[in-house]
Protein backbone atom coordinates (compact mmCIF):
# COMPACT_ATOMS: atom_id res chain seq x y z
CA UNK A 1 0.00 0.00 0.00
CA UNK A 2 1.32 3.69 -0.80
CA UNK A 3 1.84 6.29 1.49
CA UNK A 4 -0.36 8.42 0.03
CA UNK A 5 -3.23 5.46 0.10
CA UNK A 6 -2.70 4.75 3.56
CA UNK A 7 -2.92 8.91 4.16
CA UNK A 8 -6.20 8.56 2.62
CA UNK A 9 -8.18 5.39 4.22
CA UNK A 10 -6.88 7.09 7.91
CA UNK A 11 -8.55 10.11 6.64
CA UNK A 12 -11.50 8.28 5.60
CA UNK A 13 -11.61 6.21 8.35
CA UNK A 14 -11.42 9.75 11.06
CA UNK A 15 -14.19 10.49 8.91
CA UNK A 16 -16.38 7.84 9.37
CA UNK A 17 -15.74 8.25 12.63
CA UNK A 18 -16.73 11.45 13.12
CA UNK A 19 -20.54 10.91 11.53
CA UNK A 20 -20.74 7.80 13.58
CA UNK A 21 -20.23 9.91 16.72
CA UNK A 22 -22.55 12.73 15.24
CA UNK A 23 -25.46 10.75 14.20
CA UNK A 24 -25.09 8.86 17.74
CA UNK A 25 -25.34 12.34 19.46
CA UNK A 26 -28.18 13.26 16.82
CA UNK A 27 -30.22 10.60 17.69
CA UNK A 28 -29.33 11.09 21.72
CA UNK A 29 -30.69 14.53 21.38
CA UNK A 30 -33.54 13.72 19.22
CA UNK A 31 -35.28 10.69 22.04
CA UNK A 32 -38.14 12.45 23.48
CA UNK A 33 -37.89 12.68 27.25
CA UNK A 34 -41.09 11.51 29.33
CA UNK A 35 -44.47 13.48 28.42
CA UNK A 36 -47.37 14.05 30.55
CA UNK A 37 -50.22 11.88 29.34
CA UNK A 38 -53.02 14.05 27.20
CA UNK A 39 -55.63 14.52 30.38
CA UNK A 40 -52.96 16.43 32.23
CA UNK A 41 -53.31 20.32 31.88
CA UNK A 42 -51.63 23.86 33.07
CA UNK A 43 -54.00 24.84 35.52
CA UNK A 44 -53.78 28.28 33.92
CA UNK A 45 -55.53 27.27 30.56
CA UNK A 46 -58.44 26.12 32.79
CA UNK A 47 -58.89 29.05 35.25
CA UNK A 48 -56.12 31.87 35.27
CA UNK A 49 -57.55 33.13 37.66
CA UNK A 50 -56.11 31.25 40.27
CA UNK A 51 -52.34 32.46 41.90
CA UNK A 52 -49.45 30.32 41.38
CA UNK A 53 -46.53 30.45 43.94
CA UNK A 54 -44.32 27.20 43.06
CA UNK A 55 -42.56 26.81 46.02
CA UNK A 56 -40.50 24.21 44.06
CA UNK A 57 -39.52 25.81 41.67
CA UNK A 58 -37.99 28.40 43.99
CA UNK A 59 -35.06 27.94 46.89
CA UNK A 60 -38.00 28.87 49.36
CA UNK A 61 -38.79 25.50 51.02
CA UNK A 62 -37.25 23.15 53.45
CA UNK A 63 -34.74 21.85 51.12
CA UNK A 64 -33.51 25.21 50.88
CA UNK A 65 -32.86 24.81 46.61
CA UNK A 66 -35.00 24.70 43.68
CA UNK A 67 -36.38 20.79 43.93
CA UNK A 68 -35.64 18.77 40.26
CA UNK A 69 -38.13 18.67 38.11
CA UNK A 70 -39.40 21.95 38.13
CA UNK A 71 -38.21 23.34 35.64
CA UNK A 72 -40.77 26.37 34.93
CA UNK A 73 -43.04 27.58 37.64
CA UNK A 74 -46.61 26.17 36.53
CA UNK A 75 -49.37 23.95 38.12
CA UNK A 76 -49.99 20.75 36.47
CA UNK A 77 -52.95 18.49 36.89
CA UNK A 78 -55.06 16.09 36.05
CA UNK A 79 -58.16 18.23 33.80
CA UNK A 80 -60.71 17.11 36.69
CA UNK A 81 -59.23 18.05 39.57
CA UNK A 82 -58.00 21.33 37.67
CA UNK A 83 -61.76 21.84 36.83
CA UNK A 84 -62.82 21.65 40.37
CA UNK A 85 -60.65 23.81 41.53
CA UNK A 86 -61.95 26.29 38.86
CA UNK A 87 -65.59 25.50 40.48
CA UNK A 88 -63.91 26.17 44.08
CA UNK A 89 -62.25 29.78 42.59
CA UNK A 90 -65.63 30.64 40.96
CA UNK A 91 -67.04 30.52 44.62
CA UNK A 92 -64.61 32.12 45.96
CA UNK A 93 -64.25 35.11 44.11
CA UNK A 94 -68.18 36.05 45.27
CA UNK A 95 -66.47 36.57 48.11
CA UNK A 96 -63.60 38.68 47.94
CA UNK A 97 -61.38 35.59 47.80
CA UNK A 98 -58.95 33.80 45.78
CA UNK A 99 -57.56 30.33 46.10
CA UNK A 100 -53.50 30.28 45.70
CA UNK A 101 -51.44 27.06 44.73
CA UNK A 102 -47.85 26.08 45.97
CA UNK A 103 -47.62 22.89 44.23
CA UNK A 104 -49.42 20.43 41.97
CA UNK A 105 -48.24 17.47 40.44
CA UNK A 106 -44.90 16.54 41.67
CA UNK A 107 -42.41 14.45 39.29
CA UNK A 108 -41.05 11.26 40.85
CA UNK A 109 -37.52 12.28 40.44
CA UNK A 110 -38.80 15.35 42.81
CA UNK A 111 -39.35 12.98 45.60
CA UNK A 112 -36.31 11.28 44.96
CA UNK A 113 -34.97 14.84 45.57
CA UNK A 114 -36.51 14.94 48.86
CA UNK A 115 -35.65 11.46 49.89
CA UNK A 116 -31.82 12.24 49.48
CA UNK A 117 -32.12 14.91 51.44
CA UNK A 118 -33.70 13.41 54.31
CA UNK A 119 -30.85 11.04 54.34
CA UNK A 120 -28.27 13.24 54.54
CA UNK A 121 -28.55 14.24 58.11
CA UNK A 122 -26.10 16.99 58.44
CA UNK A 123 -28.45 19.44 56.07
CA UNK A 124 -30.59 21.45 57.90
CA UNK A 125 -30.08 24.62 56.40
CA UNK A 126 -33.79 25.20 56.30
CA UNK A 127 -34.39 24.04 59.57
CA UNK A 128 -35.51 27.36 61.51
CA UNK A 129 -38.33 27.54 59.41
CA UNK A 130 -39.58 24.20 58.41
CA UNK A 131 -39.13 21.78 61.28
CA UNK A 132 -37.44 23.62 64.36
CA UNK A 133 -39.14 21.18 66.55
CA UNK A 134 -38.23 17.38 64.58
CA UNK A 135 -35.33 16.01 64.96
CA UNK A 136 -33.81 15.27 60.87
CA UNK A 137 -34.17 11.42 61.80
CA UNK A 138 -37.33 11.27 62.80
CA UNK A 139 -38.64 12.87 59.22
CA UNK A 140 -39.38 9.30 57.77
CA UNK A 141 -40.71 7.97 61.08
CA UNK A 142 -43.19 10.89 61.85
CA UNK A 143 -44.38 10.88 57.91
CA UNK A 144 -42.89 14.29 56.69
CA UNK A 145 -41.14 12.59 54.06
CA UNK A 146 -41.88 9.19 51.71
CA UNK A 147 -40.46 7.66 48.79
CA UNK A 148 -43.90 8.10 47.10
CA UNK A 149 -46.14 11.02 47.13
CA UNK A 150 -50.01 11.50 45.73
CA UNK A 151 -49.04 14.49 44.25
CA UNK A 152 -47.28 12.55 41.29
CA UNK A 153 -50.32 10.72 40.47
CA UNK A 154 -51.60 14.26 39.37
CA UNK A 155 -54.61 15.11 41.60
CA UNK A 156 -52.78 16.37 44.50
CA UNK A 157 -52.49 19.97 45.07
CA UNK A 158 -51.03 21.80 48.38
CA UNK A 159 -53.07 25.26 48.53
CA UNK A 160 -54.49 28.66 50.48
CA UNK A 161 -56.73 30.99 50.10
CA UNK A 162 -55.91 34.91 49.46
CA UNK A 163 -58.09 37.67 50.38
CA UNK A 164 -58.32 40.10 47.43
CA UNK A 165 -56.78 42.28 45.99
CA UNK A 166 -53.69 40.09 46.62
CA UNK A 167 -50.97 41.96 47.96
CA UNK A 168 -47.47 41.33 46.78
CA UNK A 169 -44.99 39.03 48.57
CA UNK A 170 -41.68 39.94 48.99
CA UNK A 171 -39.13 37.62 47.56
CA UNK A 172 -37.32 34.98 49.82
CA UNK A 173 -33.62 35.88 50.05
CA UNK A 174 -31.13 33.03 50.96
CA UNK A 175 -29.02 34.03 53.56
CA UNK A 176 -32.03 36.29 55.67
CA UNK A 177 -32.34 34.87 58.83
CA UNK A 178 -35.60 32.28 59.21
CA UNK A 179 -38.07 32.94 61.59
CA UNK A 180 -40.35 29.26 62.79
CA UNK A 181 -43.09 28.14 60.44
CA UNK A 182 -45.81 28.52 63.61
CA UNK A 183 -44.95 32.01 64.80
CA UNK A 184 -47.00 34.82 64.94
CA UNK A 185 -47.98 35.61 61.22
CA UNK A 186 -46.45 39.09 61.28
CA UNK A 187 -43.36 37.45 62.49
CA UNK A 188 -43.15 34.76 59.69
CA UNK A 189 -42.20 34.66 56.08
CA UNK A 190 -44.37 37.24 54.64
CA UNK A 191 -47.50 35.63 52.82
CA UNK A 192 -50.19 37.35 51.50
CA UNK A 193 -52.62 34.87 52.17
CA UNK A 194 -54.57 34.35 55.13
CA UNK A 195 -53.45 33.19 58.32
CA UNK A 196 -53.85 29.52 58.96
CA UNK A 197 -51.90 29.22 62.05
CA UNK A 198 -48.35 28.48 59.99
CA UNK A 199 -47.23 28.95 57.17
CA UNK A 200 -47.36 26.28 54.29
CA UNK A 201 -44.38 23.13 54.44
CA UNK A 202 -44.41 23.12 58.16
CA UNK A 203 -43.11 20.50 59.60
CA UNK A 204 -45.63 20.36 62.90
CA UNK A 205 -48.59 18.91 64.67
CA UNK A 206 -49.76 22.77 64.35
CA UNK A 207 -50.00 22.38 60.94
CA UNK A 208 -52.81 19.61 61.73
CA UNK A 209 -55.92 20.65 59.67
CA UNK A 210 -58.27 20.31 62.96
CA UNK A 211 -55.63 20.73 65.49
CA UNK A 212 -57.80 22.21 68.69
CA UNK A 213 -54.86 24.77 69.49
CA UNK A 214 -55.76 25.91 66.23
CA UNK A 215 -58.67 28.16 66.97
CA UNK A 216 -60.30 31.66 66.28
CA UNK A 217 -59.86 33.49 63.16
CA UNK A 218 -57.20 30.89 62.07
CA UNK A 219 -59.25 27.76 62.42
CA UNK A 220 -62.16 29.74 60.20
CA UNK A 221 -59.66 30.26 57.53
CA UNK A 222 -58.66 26.49 57.43
CA UNK A 223 -62.66 25.83 57.61
CA UNK A 224 -63.47 27.97 54.64
CA UNK A 225 -60.28 26.15 52.41
CA UNK A 226 -62.02 22.36 53.81
CA UNK A 227 -65.35 22.79 53.58
CA UNK A 228 -65.43 24.41 50.32
CA UNK A 229 -63.28 22.23 48.87
CA UNK A 230 -64.71 19.12 50.44
CA UNK A 231 -68.09 19.85 48.67
CA UNK A 232 -66.74 19.66 45.52
CA UNK A 233 -65.22 16.11 46.07
CA UNK A 234 -61.52 16.58 47.52
CA UNK A 235 -60.15 14.93 50.47
CA UNK A 236 -57.91 16.52 52.78
CA UNK A 237 -54.64 14.90 54.34
CA UNK A 238 -55.35 15.51 58.30
CA UNK A 239 -51.54 16.32 58.52
CA UNK A 240 -51.42 18.79 56.03
CA UNK A 241 -54.47 21.96 56.14
CA UNK A 242 -52.74 22.50 52.72
CA UNK A 243 -52.93 19.25 50.94
CA UNK A 244 -55.69 18.13 49.11
CA UNK A 245 -56.58 15.06 46.04
CA UNK A 246 -59.61 15.41 43.76
CA UNK A 247 -61.71 12.30 44.13
CA UNK A 248 -61.91 9.82 42.11
CA UNK A 249 -58.62 10.08 40.74
CA UNK A 250 -57.53 9.24 37.00
CA UNK A 251 -54.81 8.11 37.94
CA UNK A 252 -54.86 6.07 41.31
CA UNK A 253 -51.62 4.20 41.21
CA UNK A 254 -49.59 5.49 38.78
CA UNK A 255 -46.75 7.82 39.84
CA UNK A 256 -45.33 9.64 36.91
CA UNK A 257 -41.87 11.14 36.37
CA UNK A 258 -42.26 13.62 33.39
CA UNK A 259 -41.21 17.25 34.66
CA UNK A 260 -42.98 20.30 35.32
CA UNK A 261 -42.51 22.09 32.01
CA UNK A 262 -45.24 23.36 29.20
CA UNK A 263 -43.26 20.71 26.50
CA UNK A 264 -44.28 17.94 28.80
CA UNK A 265 -47.71 18.52 27.79
CA UNK A 266 -47.44 19.22 24.69
CA UNK A 267 -49.29 16.87 22.43
CA UNK A 268 -47.79 13.68 21.21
Amino acid sequence: MTRLSRAARGVITAVAALLTVTAASTTARATPGPRAPRDFVALSTVDPTIIQEMRYFTPHNFVGERIDGYQQPICVLTRPAAQALHQAQRQLLRQGYSLKVYDCYRPQRAVDHFVRWAEDLDDETMKAEFYPNVDKTRLFADGYIAEKSGHSRGSTMDLTVVKLPARPTRPYVPGRPLVSCYAPKFQRFPDNSLDMGTGFDCFDPLAHTLDPRIQGPQRANRLLLKNLLENLGFVNLAEEWWHYTYKPEPYPNTYFDFPVTWKSLTKH
